[in-house]
């Protein structure tokens, strides 16, 4: 199983925490500490069962507000780097 520990910037979110399975490429647990505590929840519940690949594709580009970046799409950098894109 891979995991990934990345660490955010530019969000209120200080660790993202995610388990791909090596057999199936699906995400299959996901965790953010810090950040919107309930909006994280559910973003983490809904990216689970998913490719990292949809994940990239569906969270990549999503700002928070006058920032440049979001928790959503630091979640798409953490697994962008993990699968090499």
């Amino acid at each position: 199983m891979g995991k990934i520990d990345y660490t955010p910037s530019g969000v209120c979110s200080r660790r993202i925490e995610i388990e791909v399975s090596d057999a199936t490429g699906l995400i299959e647990s996901a965790r953010v500490t810090g950040g919107c505590h309930g909006n994280l929840q559910g973003v983490c519940r809904l990216i689970e069962g998913r490719s990292a690949e949809e994940v990239v594709r569906t969270l990549e580009g999503i700002r928070c507000g006058m920032k440049e970046t979001s928790c959503p799409d630091q979640i798409a950098r953490a697994l962008k780097e993990y699968i090499g894109k």
